[in-house]
This record gives C-alpha cells, sequence and structure tokens, in this order.
C-alpha cells in the first residue's frame, strides 16, 4: 500500500513538472525579444505571461481575479476556505533578462496545484498563486510596486510621480490603461487581509552563484536585505580644454567621481572586516555624450548608487558616510555634488516557524539545502514587513540573472517542487 501511494506520489510530481516544463516553453515563446525575453512592467509582455498563467489555472479549476492595481490572483479552494496561503512572485523582466527570474515563482505555485489536484489532496487552506506586477525596477523607478499594491501598502504620491522609463508616462496612467483602477490603489484598497493570510511563500531562482558553488540545488532564504538608492547623482565641475588647463585649475568632474568610488570601496571593505553584512554598487558612471570629448576635462559625471545591507543601522551609517566623503571630495576638487533623489527597500527577516516548515519539508524529500540571506530584493519583503508570515526558496541558477542566460534545470525545479507540495499537505495546526 505504501508503496503505491509512493507510485501515484511520483506520477503527480512528474506531472507537475510537466506543466512547469510547458509554461516554461509557452512563456519563452510568448515574450521572447532576443536575446531573451522582455516582459514589460504594465506592457504587453507582462500581460501575455499573466494570460497564460490565468489559463494554466483555468485548466487546473483554478479561479482567476485581478485586483484594483492589475495584481492576479489564481486561487485553489482548501479545507479551510477562510484563510489563505499565499505563493507567488512576479511576472515583468528586465529588458531582454532571462526567462526563469519571477516566472519561477508563479510556475511553481500552479505546478504544486496540479499535483495536488492529481492526488485529491486538498489543502489545509486554499491556496492563492499570486502574480505580481512591476517588480523590476527598471520600468518604473520604485521598489516592489506589486506587492505594495496587493497590500493597499503604496505611497499615493508614486502613482503619478513615477514615470516609466520607456514611455515617459506615469504609474496611473499605464493602469488606467489597462482597465484598472489607479483611484482604488490611491485609497489603499486591496484584496488581501493580512489577518487572514496564512502565509507568503515566494519561490525564486537564486541570482547568484552561492546555491551553484555549493553544489546544493536549493536555498532556504532567512532574510531579504533592505536598501538605500541615488538614481540620480552626479558631480558638476567645469569643461575645459584637456591640454590647456592644469592640474591645479580644474574642476573635473571625473576624478571627483572615481574618488567617491574608491572612498566606498575602501568603506565597504573596512565595515566587511568588522562583520557588517554590506553591498556596495555603482552601476552606472558616465559623462554627458552630447558633451564629452576626447580633448575635454569632464564637466559633469553621473553616477548611481545601490547600497544594501540586512541591518538598518549599517544602511544609516553608510549613507551617512556616503554623504559626508562626497561633500568632502567635492570642496576640496572644487565641484558641486547633487545626490538626487533618495529611495531604497527596507530590510525584512522571514518567519522563524515557516523556515521550520520549509526545513522539515526538504529534509522529509531527502534534499540538502543551503540557509542563506538574500542579497537582492524580492515582493517577499514587502508582506513581511506588513506582519504576513513569510518565507523564500531559492532554486539553483547558473550564469546569474537578469540576463539571457540564465539557467534553471528543471530537476532543481522539480526538488523545489517536492518541497512544496510537502508543505501544502501539512496539516492546518502547523501553520499557526
Amino acid at each position: 500500500m505504501l508503496e503505491v501511494a509512493r507510485d501515484r506520489r511520483t506520477e503527480a510530481l512528474a506531472e507537475g513538472s510537466r506543466l512547469g516544463a510547458g509554461l516554461f516553453e509557452a512563456l519563452a515563446e510568448r515574450t521572447a525579444d532576443a536575446p531573451g525575453v522582455t516582459r514589460v512592467a504594465y506592457g504587453e509582455g507582462e500581460g501575455a505571461a499573466f494570460a497564460l498563467m490565468a489559463e494554466a489555472a483555468g485548466d487546473l479549476g483554478g479561479d482567476s481575479v485581478f485586483d484594483a492595481a492589475g495584481n492576479q490572483f489564481l486561487t485553489f479552494r482548501g479545507a479551510d476556505r477562510s484563510r489563505t496561503i499565499y505563493i507567488g512572485s512576479h511576472l515583468d523582466s528586465v529588458p531582454h533578462g532571462g526567462n526563469f527570474d519571477g516566472a519561477a515563482g508563479v510556475v511553481l505555485g500552479l505546478a504544486a496545484a496540479a499535483v495536488l489536484a492529481r492526488l485529491g489532496s486538498a489543502p489545509p487552506f486554499d491556496v492563492c498563486v499570486l502574480c505580481l506586477r512591476a517588480e523590476e525596477s527598471c520600468w518604473f523607478p520604485h521598489s516592489y510596486i506589486g506587492s505594495k499594491t496587493a497590500l493597499g501598502r503604496l505611497e499615493p504620491t508614486v502613482l503619478d510621480t513615477v514615470l516609466r522609463s520607456d514611455t515617459g508616462r506615469s504609474l496611473a496612467t499605464h493602469m488606467r490603461e489597462l482597465g484598472f483602477d489607479p483611484e482604488a490603489v490611491r485609497r489603499g484598497e486591496s484584496r488581501i487581509d493580512p489577518a487572514r493570510a496564512v502565509a507568503y511563500i515566494e519561490p525564486h531562482i537564486e541570482q547568484g552563484p552561492v546555491l551553484v558553488a555549493a553544489g546544493r540545488p536549493l536555498g532556504l532564504v532567512t532574510g531579504i536585505r533592505g536598501s538605500f538608492r541615488f538614481r540620480e547623482a552626479a558631480f558638476h565641475g567645469t569643461y575645459a580644454h584637456s591640454g590647456a588647463t592644469p592640474r591645479t585649475l580644474r574642476r573635473d568632474a571625473v576624478v571627483a567621481a572615481s574618488e567617491l568610488v574608491m572612498a566606498m570601496q575602501a568603506l565597504w571593505e573596512r565595515l566587511e572586516r568588522d562583520g557588517h553584512d554590506l553591498a556596495v554598487t555603482f552601476g552606472i558612471v558616465g559623462t554627458d555624450p552630447a558633451q564629452h570629448s576626447f580633448s575635454k576635462v569632464a564637466g559633469e559625471a553621473r553616477l548611481c548608487i545601490d547600497v544594501r545591507s540586512q541591518s538598518e543601522s549599517t544602511l544609516e551609517e553608510v549613507r551617512r558616510r556616503l554623504v559626508e566623503t562626497g561633500l568632502d571630495i567635492a570642496a576640496r576638487r572644487d565641484v558641486r555634488l547633487e545626490l538626487g533623489p533618495l529611495g531604497g527597500s527596507t530590510p525584512a527577516v522571514m518567519a522563524p516557524r515557516l523556515l521550520e516548515q520549509m526545513r522539515a519539508a526538504a529534509a522529509a524529500a531527502g534534499i540538502e539545502a543551503v540557509e542563506m540571506a538574500s542579497g537582492a530584493g524580492h515582493d517577499a519583503a514587502t508582506f513581511a514587513n506588513a506582519g504576513i508570515p513569510t518565507g523564500m526558496i531559492f532554486i539553483r541558477n547558473e550564469n546569474g540573472s537578469h540576463n539571457p542566460d540564465e539557467r534553471m534545470d528543471m530537476a532543481d525545479f522539480d526538488q523545489a517542487l517536492a518541497v512544496m507540495v510537502d508543505l501544502l499537505q501539512q496539516p492546518a495546526d502547523r501553520w499557526g
């Protein structure tokens, strides 16, 4: 009898894996933009991805509904319909990105629903596979738009002041054009009642090399780094002739920018030696192509500054040191520093009880998982900071992320699927 049950489970997991593989293939075809895929937030590619997931959910007997912001809720009935376990992630991508970033979480949720349907096993509570909008801030320069709108926590001014990078039009305008209701978003309306949310679980490909280096298929996330960002920082000096202007009379913006980069690198190294969790990145550094020249001293140097840590106190210290150092450099180099608007996100800790449940599920499946913090930001941070018990499962992925060469092996996806199915079969009293 036990052997028959194992065979049924194996067959059901294989069916879920086939569904997942088919969804990834269809997603790649429908959103292809060589090299890679492009799923613009509130754009055609993201919309195609939402339609594909809704179609799959309907085939499995799930209900599909949008909220006011256009997030999609795909709900499967559980034994207790008064509460909900949410599984999900985002479906937008960076330009010419990979097929798995974000999408793996939604596809895994649907694959788990398919396994439970095949087994005839109802989860303890309703399961909602959540398709979130606009997580990639390359489109709208604001963190976690989908999860913030889903929870009714988006700052209202963002609707009008945050513009999409390729159109220059506001978030509210794009919502309205797709038939959604930005005024309801402005009022903080939400389909999620935190008091009735059992948990939010976000499966996601790892976007770094830790699991590949460790030779492990899965990671259980302990926390998510927060950040502060200056996207529009710039040093302003004076353009001058490269041969005729002596060093002592130059107001060179590039030299000032370079000095700031190296000063922050040195600060990072010192703080890391002292045990601080930190990552400092100058992702964009450049001069003005309309004015720069081979034979000019650069009068402007632009920088995009991204600082991340699990510690709010570390973020605050580094922000203070960045401002002090930048202003000191500007004074010594006789240039002007404009940091521009400050953005960022709050660090988040994953729920210890849910982490223990995932640890037990991995052990039951015979999987050795790595426990690790997430250096990248995820919508899970918004749910955790809203007081909803939150967990993340990382799936091994070669070649990093935000590029067309993402490579998640379906064998690793299948390991994550086994963990998720075990979680969803745990009795209600295990969930708290």
